[in-house]
């Protein structure tokens, strides 16, 4: 496959910055796959240590990939615990 890809990429240059870019995308979703399947409290790996683990994430993590206003260090718990 990977000599195809080399071949037609001789053959024609201009389709190497496609390769490129579609290289780049395919590696960086599996990346961010690969980061929320890890590192997301939603996901349970382990269910008979952690059967909940979004239940002990504190009001000043920050789990999303990106906010906008929110600092997360100054925020309070408001709710109970369980």
């Amino acid at each position: 496959m990977l000599r195809q890809i080399l071949g037609q990429a001789k053959k024609h240059p201009s389709l190497i910055p496609l390769f490129v870019f579609i290289g780049a995308g395919g590696t960086g979703a599996a990346l961010y796959v690969m980061r929320l399947a890890l590192f997301n409290p939603d996901v349970c790996w382990d269910r008979k240590n952690n059967p909940e683990p979004w239940n002990k994430l504190g009001p000043n993590e920050q789990y999303k990939f990106y906010s906008v206003n929110v600092d997360y260090s100054k925020l309070k718990k408001e709710g109970p615990d369980f």
